[in-house]
């Protein structure tokens, strides 16, 4: 790890008691829930790991053991992402049923047995093969994995964009096993599709199914190394329901990666035969022949769907599609091919990664179809692939100015011409980079790797040009031709541009990027965090903190980056006090391995869901507020006036801290640890005015990262400092 060779100096309000208020459970916003889920799942195991922590020492009923980051990414970061996706596409039916999802239906309609008409459900006929072939699907996937599905599910391949969470019923016991209670409103859904939710979405689809289908196991649900044995006939791509081995880490894993892949197979074949518009209609997109110079088809912001009950006991069938809002939007499509993206690379046949000796198994031909390089027909890879490069040439089309070398919030299209807007914002600009940078290692060695590269290099140098406010960080959004906007700093702004560059720098090794990355990481810490309330500042100077599932995204990924890129080594735990005092209070309710048992079982203060007393599942509040009222003192110049500083940083036994008093006055000077503890007090007395200086020892104190605070009267400053031994 880097040593934190730069001096922090920051204001941090003084709060005590503060706590986070719930402000909101009734808006839920299905993109800003499943970026979320998607942030935390990699700053969950995939983070615990690599900060060297062996994940089989973590237990979900004894809390922070071994110690506080192992357990919140590696308990809890893992439980809440998978609760968020399990609520969206089993439970709470806030999309399109799977019985009417592309693929299904055609299969349906390729069904000649006479008998096939409700054999599987009830047998009783009912004029529909759909319900059958899901039905058929299904218990496809059970024999696979060996587990038995639960009932009243509500699997579903596209999902509206929001709703009310609040369940119209009770929960009951036997909700593990029996889904039907946990379905919500339908009534009070905004059924629309937004290309930004449903890619989210079905990025969450990719992390749990790349996770839980990557090995094998066998009868007794003991693991099966994929390079000892298979679930296949010997010589064949088939699934051999004699040989002991079968798909997935266990029978439940198998069976919920099989589904969610099916699902997201389902929802990229739907956006290719269905919501590909032209500014005029919907309708299809052949990614083997599309070029956007032939005419433009592209996702739209948002499609509104109606909806007809076609028989009883059967989902409703979507009947009608209408674009509602025809702009497209950068962060829209984006998080779809942040999706299309990673599941290309899990179905590829030809990468040779150790991790990926599981999933060869997988996309053979059983469970899933074969790559047209294998069968000569089109399979699900081919199709991840074909839609990233269309998604990838929409977006270089409708949202890159080549011009001045950005990209675009949105984008319309006029007489089949794009007519881009000229805003681009911190967040977009720092996530598009992140996508590229992916972008570019899945598409190596092709024309669109140098499409994409130059485009990403183009971005970044915008950034560190435009964007950065000198040495105070990074400005929201920038209008092209114009400037920055000069407002109130935000820190999901500086969170966003830290995430984007060190991407940049990981695919470019361009020292710039990483120096600009760490700018924006410091400017994260030094002008939003406050260690003494193991919380940010969402708003430069605002004392009245507002989260929502996606500020919190945002500043989670950048700390997870900031770690793993920038080797920052305090952020690991300032991610983990800020999730465990903000991101675990917005948590509603909990499902199994936490809390299963009832009341609180494993005393985190998260209702066990049939316990929960307004009735909500296992999300995230759509917003809180957290309260980091102080005096109104200006401490700002305070501290710009002070100055201070100490000398060296890090240090090994002593180091000296300096400072210019404006006035004389009574000092203080405390050393706090990264949890706001009070560790000691350097100095405590009257000084006169001008320059001063304090010596600290190191002795007795452990290496770590410290944060030092003068105060003076009801103004302060305080900076950071990392020790070494």
């Amino acid at each position: 790890m880097k040593n934190v060779i730069t001096l922090f100096s920051f204001v941090v309000p003084l709060s005590l008691f503060a706590q986070v208020t719930i402000t909101n459970t009734t808006d839920y916003d299905l993109l800003g829930q499943m970026l979320l889920a998607n942030e935390i799942n990699e700053s969950g195991e995939p983070f615990a790991e690599d900060l060297g922590y062996d994940l089989d020492e973590l237990d979900p009923m004894v809390p922070m053991m071994p110690d506080s980051i192992s357990y919140t990414t590696g308990i809890e970061n893992y439980e809440y992402s998978r609760y968020q996706l399990g609520t969206v596409i089993a439970r709470a039916g806030i999309g399109l049923h799977m019985m009417w999802s592309p693929l299904i239906m055609s299969h349906a309609a390729e069904e000649t047995d006479p008998d096939f008409d409700g054999s599987f459900t009830g047998g009783v006929a009912n004029g529909f093969k759909e319900d059958d072939e899901l039905r058929k699907t299904v218990m496809g996937f059970s024999m696979r994995t060996g587990y038995t599905p639960p009932m009243n599910p509500w699997p579903q391949f596209a999902e509206f964009m929001s709703g009310d969470p609040h369940l119209p019923q009770a929960v009951d016991a036997d909700f593990g096993e029996n889904f039907k209670t946990l379905r919500w409103d339908r009534s009070k859904m905004d059924k629309t599709f937004n290309p930004g939710a449903m890619g989210q979405t079905m990025m969450k689809q990719y992390l749990w199914a790349q996770d839980m289908l990557g090995g094998f196991h066998d009868g007794n649900e003991e693991e099966v190394d994929p390079a000892d044995a298979t679930p296949d006939v010997e010589g064949s791509f088939e699934f051999d329901p004699d040989n002991n081995v079968f798909y997935g880490g266990d029978n439940a894993d198998g069976f919920i990666g099989m589904l969610a892949t099916a699902e997201a197979i389902n929802k990229m074949a739907f956006f290719r035969s269905k919501l590909a518009y032209n500014g005029t209609d919907l309708g299809g997109v052949d990614p083997a022949t599309y070029d956007p110079a032939n005419g433009i088809l592209y996702f739209p912001h948002k499609i509104a769907v109606t909806e007809m009950q076609v028989a009883p006991m059967l989902p409703p069938k979507m009947e009608t599609l209408t674009v509602t809002d025809p702009s497209s939007h950068l962060f829209d499509q984006l998080s779809v091919l942040w999706a299309t993206l990673n599941f290309k690379n899990m179905m590829d046949p030809d990468n040779s990664d150790e991790s990926h000796a599981g999933y060869h198994s997988v996309f053979d031909g059983d469970p899933f179809p074969g790559p047209a390089s294998q069968t000569g027909m089109p399979g699900p890879f081919d199709l991840m692939k074909g839609m990233s490069k269309v998604l990838f040439l929409n977006i270089m089309t409708m949202h890159f100015n080549s011009t001045m070398g950005s990209f675009v919030n949105v984008s319309n299209l006029s007489g089949g011409v794009p007519q881009m807007e000229n805003e681009i914002s911190a967040v977009e600009a720092g996530y598009i980079l992140a996508i590229l940078s992916k972008f570019v290692e899945e598409f190596a060695g092709t024309p669109l790797e140098g499409m994409a590269m130059n485009a990403v290099n183009a971005q970044a140098n915008f950034i560190l040009d435009k964007f950065k406010d000198g040495s105070d960080g990074y400005y929201n959004s920038v209008t092209l031709g114009t400037g920055p906007d000069t407002g109130t700093k935000l820190a999901v702004s500086q969170a966003a541009i830290a995430r984007g560059l060190y991407a940049a720098y990981s695919i470019t090794s361009n020292n710039d990027f990483l120096n600009g990355a760490d700018d924006a990481y410091n400017a994260l810490i030094l002008n939003y965090y406050i260690p003494t309330d193991k919380a940010f500042m969402t708003e430069r100077g605002n004392a009245t903190a507002t989260y929502t599932p996606f500020n919190i995204a945002v500043i989670s990924g950048a700390l997870r980056e900031a770690a793993l890129v920038g080797e920052h080594s305090e952020a690991p735990m300032v991610f983990t006090r800020f999730f465990t005092n903000v991101g675990d209070k917005m948590q509603l309710s909990e499902a199994g391995a936490t809390g299963e048992s009832g009341g609180d079982s494993d005393n985190d203060g998260i209702p066990f869901i049939p316990e929960q007393p307004d009735g909500l599942p296992p999300v995230f509040a759509p917003e809180a507020t957290l309260d980091l009222t102080i005096t109104g003192v200006d401490n700002v110049q305070f501290a710009r006036e002070l100055n201070l500083r100490n000398y060296p940083n890090p240090f090994e036994v002593q180091t000296t801290i300096y400072f210019d008093l404006p006035e004389a006055a009574p000092v203080s000077v405390e050393v706090f640890d990264l949890n706001g503890r009070l560790v000691n007090t350097l100095f405590d007395g009257a000084l006169t005015a001008g320059a001063q200086s304090i010596e600290w020892n190191s002795e007795g104190y452990a290496p770590g990262v410290y944060y030092y605070q003068l105060r003076s009267g009801e103004r302060f400053s305080t900076n950071k400092v990392v020790l070494i031994k």
